[in-house]
């Protein structure tokens, strides 16, 4: 499918890796030319020289898009961007009566303002052009918490509920905002993940994760390049009449009806 994007501008962070590099791997095979953004310059080095090698342009500028310089290097090489793709590295683990005021700070600068942000800072030039997508990278903790990520559970719940109503402001305008909500996949997150559930019952992270793929529908963990080709579709000009909506990606791991 020609998803009708070819040619357009796309910022894309934390894309040197798992499911952002995803993201911005499906992009650029729909020929959209990238900004894209990770705290580690050489793997994002690496990650932009892939890009490259599929034939479009990319800009890649390394730094912490939680921060504000962070944030303002990027969106200065980002100006006029067509699409954004709002991704960074969720919060530990840990229990509720562990976490500081500092630690909740952190999870809703980095999980919720940090998107919030960007958004205001694209928004504008979308709706001026009568045209625009974005995507934000949440989790399946948004409809379904899980108990040792609290931090994750508040903070992307709360960047939910600025996109349902904001959504719903920027659609007359020809721009979308929808969230993907990621299950296990097989990304480094999940691997620290797996390590911290295996260092608390002495097993192996090996056992972790296949004991999670085994209890999945689909008896595996799900890939960055499937979950890359939902952030493109939703990019996509096929994508106009899908607003304000949590797409989970978890291979059925959330027994719900609805």
């Amino acid at each position: 499918m020609d998803l009708g994007i070819r040619g357009k501008r796309a910022l894309v962070t934390a894309a040197s890796k798992g499911l952002g590099r995803g993201c911005a791997m499906a992009l650029a095979e729909a020929g959209v030319d990238l900004v894209i953004n990770a705290r580690g310059g050489e793997a994002l080095a690496a990650a932009a020289a892939d890009l490259r090698a599929m034939g479009v342009q990319v800009t890649a500028v390394a730094g912490d898009i939680t921060t504000e310089a962070g944030r303002a290097a990027v969106l200065a090489a980002a100006e006029g961007v067509d699409i954004l793709v709002t991704n960074a590295g969720g919060p530990p683990p840990g229990l509720w009566s562990q976490w500081a005021r500092a630690d909740f700070q952190a999870a809703i600068e980095a999980n919720m303002l940090t998107p919030i942000f960007l958004m205001q800072a694209v928004l504008p030039g979308m709706i001026g052009k009568g045209w625009g997508r974005v995507v934000n990278i949440t989790s399946q903790s948004v409809k379904s918490p899980v108990p040792v990520l609290g931090l994750s559970n508040m903070a992307r719940a709360g960047l939910t509920g600025f996109v349902g109503g904001t959504s719903r402001q920027v659609a007359p305008h020809g721009v979308t905002i929808n969230n993907l909500l990621p299950g296990n996949h097989a990304t480094d997150r999940a691997t620290m993940l797996n390590s911290a559930e295996a260092a608390k019952r002495g097993v192996t992270a090996a056992q972790v994760a296949a004991e999670h793929a085994g209890t999945n529908p689909t008896r595996r963990a799900g890939t960055p390049a499937e979950f890359g080709a939902m952030c493109a579709f939703l990019c996509s000009t096929h994508a106009g009449f899908i607003v304000g909506q949590n797409i989970l990606l978890d291979g059925g791991a959330g027994n719900a009806t609805l």
